[in-house]
Parts: C-alpha cells; sequence; structure tokens
C-alpha cells in the first residue's frame, strides 16, 4: 500500500484528491490549515492535522508522522497548497510578497526537505504550478507575486531533478489552467473554467502514479483553455 501526503486539502484539488486516493486505499496524510473537511470524512486511511507549511514545528510534526505512522516510507508527495493574491504590484506591500512566497516556495521546499530522507528512486513528488508561471504564457495584471511564484516552482523543480536524479526521487511540475476552484473565482471572477476540481484531481493522482515512469523534471502544461 502506498504512501501518500497531499498538501492544501482543506478543498477543491486538494479535497478532491484525498477522496480519489482513499477510494482506492491508499494511506494519505491531508495536510492544511483546516483539517476539519478532511477529518470530517472519517475514512481509515486517511489521516489530517491542522498544518501551517510556515511553521518549522509543523513541517516537523509531518516528518515525525511518516517516521512513526508509516515506517519512514514516502512514496508519493503532492505540493497542492497555494497562497493566490490579486492585486495591482505597486500597492503590493513587500510583506504581502513574502506571504505568497512562504507558502507558494518557502514551505514547499522545507516539507520536501523534511520528507526527503524518507523517499527513494521510486518515490516521486509532483508540484502544482501555474500556466502564469510558464515562460512565454499569457499573464495577468494583478498576478505578480502569485505567477512569479509559481514560476519559481517550475525552476526549482528542474534543479532539484538534475541533482538527484541518480537517487530519486523524480521530481515533476504540473502548470494548470482554468480549474473551476474558489482560488479561479478570486483571480477572474465570473469566469467559468472548462475543468472541475475533481476532473483535474483524477489527471493529477494517475500522473502521480504513473508519470515518474516517463518523465522527470518535466513541466507539463495541463490547459485546455486561457487562462
Amino acid at each position: 500500500m502506498k504512501n501518500v501526503v497531499i498538501t492544501g486539502t482543506s478543498r477543491g484539488i486538494g479535497l478532491e484528491l484525498v477522496k480519489l486516493f482513499a477510494e482506492e486505499d491508499f494511506n494519505i496524510l491531508a495536510l492544511s490549515r483546516n483539517a476539519e473537511p478532511v477529518s470530517s470524512i472519517e475514512l481509515d486511511n486517511v489521516s489530517a492535522f491542522s498544518f501551517d507549511l510556515g511553521t518549522e514545528v509543523d513541517l516537523k510534526k509531518a516528518s515525525d508522522f511518516v517516521e512513526n505512522e508509516w515506517n519512514g516510507k514516502v512514496d508519493i508527495l503532492i505540493h497542492n497548497a497555494g497562497a493566490f493574491l490579486n492585486k495591482p504590484f505597486q500597492e503590493t506591500a513587500l510583506e504581502e510578497f513574502r506571504r505568497i512566497y512562504e507558502v507558494n516556495v518557502f514551505g514547499l521546499i522545507g516539507l520536501t526537505q523534511q520528507l526527503m530522507p524518507f523517499m527513494d528512486s521510486s518515490s516521486h513528488i509532483v508540484s502544482i504550478s501555474s500556466m502564469g508561471g510558464v515562460q512565454g504564457s499569457m499573464k495577468f495584471a494583478g498576478l505578480s507575486a502569485y505567477s512569479s511564484s509559481k514560476a519559481a516552482i517550475i525552476t526549482l523543480t528542474e534543479l532539484l531533478a538534475e541533482e538527484y536524479k541518480e537517487s530519486g526521487p523524480v521530481f515533476n511540475v504540473l502548470a494548470l489552467g482554468a480549474v473551476q476552484t474558489e482560488m479561479l473565482a478570486e483571480a477572474f471572477p465570473g469566469l467559468e473554467a472548462p475543468l472541475s476540481a475533481a476532473e483535474m484531481a483524477s489527471y493529477i493522482k494517475n500522473f502521480s502514479l504513473t508519470g515518474s515512469k516517463f518523465y522527470n523534471g518535466k513541466l507539463l502544461q495541463v490547459s485546455n483553455s486561457t487562462p
């Protein structure tokens, strides 16, 4: 039975991922500031606790769980958590930029470092980025903090894949287009996306299970629309 860690599981794609993996009896650690949506599902193979990516104590709590409850083994890590801001650049305080990067970049780095000792060449780390972070893609005013942080994830994935290509784990990143989530509603009020959170979660789940056989250090653009 594979052990799967997923961040950002209180709503949207993250919550749908938990449900999909649970249906196939994977062991799941669901990490989010709000653990209630997952805890209320009451599934034996799903563990959830309140978790802040920006807190070292919480990062250590995740690694302690893996070591004590899963005998120190992580097969899949999905970095789905993301902080969002839609605000003109000149009106965005430096502290607001730091907040976005703290979750989208530094939190991702911190959790990866904590869980790497429990991963091997067969393990797969999948980071969720955005089409807005892809070089040459259409950009939107107001998303300077968010999209630039998502661009950082893409380059980081390429670098880590190179650094660990001999020993593993495998690193890949998915740049998502429009998906009908709460975050999309914040970014583009009134926009109706062609894909639901459940549909995108199904794709991400399948990719996390099979993509490591075909890709390493790759950016895959998962979008059929703009934005």
